[in-house]
């Protein structure tokens, strides 16, 4: 099978596909996540450390099954994968909505986290894009980008408003039959692996006037594994996630703790996720111009100048300002994950040396939110921690702007 010139490049199709998940995962107890925190909070008399701890839950478990998911994308593909994580992923959700202590929903977020769907740890929707294109991944990773904004607009208000109808049980089980309802027949459709395996490259070259030969050098992760870029990049990412788990999910409850209305908090959330898939969109046709260190500098200032406004917002307004500027940063932090590793170390080993890295930028990385809500438990108030967020935020900014792309016959031989 090759590909006509005229043809659209089957890549797209990946891409149409891992947008549809992008948009979809905005209901799948990700960014919609803080609207039931008050709500099931007050039914099950339990307080934030939970909700911190089962966001947590579900980056440990993804963190410790990467490692084995990162090859099998490698080797297999995201096409059966897919479905059997948003299968699972939509049982999770259904059986939160029978969930009774926040012991048990720490568990459920526990088995949802298996696949890492719709986190900075989603080797399934991520990798497969950087498998079909090189110099036209920046592109395609934004145009899947655009899911995010679509989803966020369409489900973080129509979450809200099935609370208010039907209840936070119900809004759990409607939203896990839809995910997989959206998701599956796609995916089993259309995803297949790499271009080799169709007979095409990367970008839509014809095979005939192109050899297999990457057009970028991929490193073997015990290559990578020593350069010092390769764990510069981790450390950043680690605080960054710590510092962002610190507020991401708890600034919204905290927001209705200084009396807004649930459904402006809604708006204001689903404008944060249209900020994040403009700014990835952005950043991925800007990246080949200005590089991925300045724009991902940028990207976690921004998280940084969002916190700040963030302790102080108790209007409507400065609130929504401060979701607009923390999306901006989360797109670009997004970006970051979905675009650094295989732009830094190629294509071929994209899956392993991710699954592999993986693992101690979600583990470890996964404490800023039960720490967070631990904070609030016992003094009131989320100020102190989201301060020491703050302050990560700009370390990890400045380590972020030395991280040059390695040379392999320089940084390894």
């Amino acid at each position: 099978m090759t590909q006509k010139q005229n043809s659209i490049f089957y890549g797209w199709k990946i891409v149409f596909v891992m947008a549809i998940t992008s948009s979809m995962t905005m209901a799948l107890g990700t960014l919609n996540f803080g609207l039931f925190i008050k709500p099931m909070g007050d039914e099950l008399l339990i307080g934030r450390s939970y909700f911190g701890w089962a966001s947590t839950a579900r980056q440990i478990v993804g963190g410790l099954t990467s490692p084995i998911l990162g090859p099998w994308i490698d080797k297999y593909g995201a096409r059966i994968l897919l479905p059997v994580g948003v299968t699972i992923t939509g049982i999770g959700l259904i059986l939160l909505g029978f969930n009774s202590s926040g012991i048990i929903m720490i568990l459920i977020f526990g088995a949802i986290g298996i696949t890492s769907l719709g986190g900075p740890g989603a080797l399934i929707t991520t990798v497969p894009i950087s498998k079909w294109f090189v110099e036209k991944r920046g592109k395609a990773l934004a145009i899947t980008s655009l899911g995010v904004p679509i989803g966020a607009m369409i489900f973080v208000p129509l979450t809200q408003f099935f609370i208010d109808i039907s209840g936070w049980r119900n809004t759990w089980i409607i939203f896990g039959f839809i995910s997989m309802l959206i998701i599956i027949p796609p995916a089993l459709w259309l995803l297949r692996r790499q271009p080799e395996d169709i007979g095409l490259v990367p970008d839509g070259e014809l095979i005939e006037s192109k050899n297999l030969k990457d057009k970028e050098t991929s490193w073997e992760f015990e290559e990578a594994f020593k350069t010092r870029v390769f764990w510069k990049i981790t450390f950043c990412l680690t605080v960054i996630s710590i510092a962002t788990g610190t507020i991401a999910i708890h600034r919204i409850p905290a927001f209705m703790d200084r009396g807004l209305e649930p459904q402006l908090i809604a708006l204001a959330t689903a404008f944060d996720a249209v900020c994040a898939g403009i700014s990835t969109f952005f950043v991925g046709n800007l990246v080949k111009k200005l590089g991925i260190r300045l724009l991902g500098t940028l990207s976690f200032l921004f998280l940084a100048i969002a916190s700040i406004i963030t302790i102080y917002a108790y209007s409507f307004w400065v609130i929504f300002i401060s979701m607009a500027i923390f999306g901006l940063g989360i797109g670009g932090l997004m970006f970051i994950h979905s675009f650094i590793w295989a732009d830094y170390f190629g294509r071929k080993n994209l899956g392993t040396i991710r699954g592999k890295i993986t693992p101690f930028i979600l583990i470890i990385g996964g404490i800023g939110a039960p720490v967070s809500g631990y904070v609030r438990d016992y003094t009131g108030s989320y100020q102190s921690i989201w301060f020491a967020g703050l302050i990560m935020m700009i370390i990890s900014a400045l380590i972020f702007s030395t991280c040059k792309k390695p040379i392999k016959n320089i940084e390894y031989n």
